[in-house]
């Protein structure tokens, strides 16, 4: 998000973390509704094209893109995911074909620093399909029973934990299962509303309060890979209108 919002304390109320295994840059990444995306295309998409378009909008990919000049950002932007012609940006940023590649080419070896080894994870189920919805169901299983060995069991070796604007970062099964061990400890349960954001899997967390009401806490954003979820991202509360959540749900 351009609004670069400061970086935060961890804020969940009777849950240690444990020590994170760095501090993160970006922390004023912000999730996109799947729905607001699919309301701004005129046309519909066939596979390949939904497919590259939920690359291009991958939280990722997007974080990914924060590090990067300005101008190394606009030309990778309006070539690679608007699909101009090296002319056509040329004229746009009154620059030449040569240093439009030369740009292009820079950006290209930024991200492959930044995001991860797609050749080496298998491919995320496609969206809304059976694989998808099952990996989806289990999780959902796990996290509101709060059954920390059923939740471990979806994650990869290398899962990715973050919580922007929160700059703690958290990598490996270990490190995550100690966190969410502290969550668990802790006596919070969620009820969790399914959503999307980014062309991914995303839940609302309502807490459940002695009082009935279930508070919205924040938003989790999967990121899948075959029958795993290789990393998990926590958004606080303040994005929940952007999806027509409300904050707070009434008791069952």
């Amino acid at each position: 998000s351009a609004n670069r919002r400061p970086a935060k304390e961890f804020d969940m109320p009777g849950v240690e973390p444990p020590e994170p295994t760095r501090l993160g840059e970006v922390v004023w990444l912000e999730p996109f509704p799947d729905a607001l995306l699919e309301r701004a295309i005129d046309v519909p998409l066939g596979p390949e094209a939904r497919y590259e378009q939920t690359e291009a909008i991958s939280l990722a990919f997007v974080t990914a893109l924060q590090v990067l000049p300005p101008r190394q950002l606009a030309v990778l932007i309006l070539r690679d995911v608007l699909g101009f012609h090296a002319n056509e940006v040329a004229d746009m940023l009154d620059s030449t074909v040569e240093s439009v590649n030369s740009l292009l080419k820079r950006a290209k070896a930024s991200l492959l620093g930044r995001l991860p080894p797609t050749h080496e994870r298998e491919p995320a189920p496609a969206p809304d399909s059976p694989a998808e919805q099952a990996l989806v169901a289990k999780f959902i299983r796990a996290y509101e029973s709060g059954d920390l060995d059923a939740l471990v069991a979806l994650l990869t070796d290398d899962i990715f934990f973050s919580m922007p604007p929160i700059p703690l970062e958290y990598q490996g099964r270990d490190v995550v299962a100690r966190l969410f061990a502290s969550i668990f400890g802790s006596g919070r349960r969620v009820d969790l509303v399914p959503t999307r954001a980014n062309g991914q899997p995303a839940f609302v967390a309502y807490l459940r309060a002695s009082t009935g009401i279930r508070h919205g806490t924040g938003l989790f954003v999967l990121t899948l890979t075959g029958d795993r979820i290789c990393a998990f991202t926590r958004f606080d509360n303040s994005v929940l209108p952007w999806f027509g959540l409300p904050r707070s749900l009434p008791s069952r």
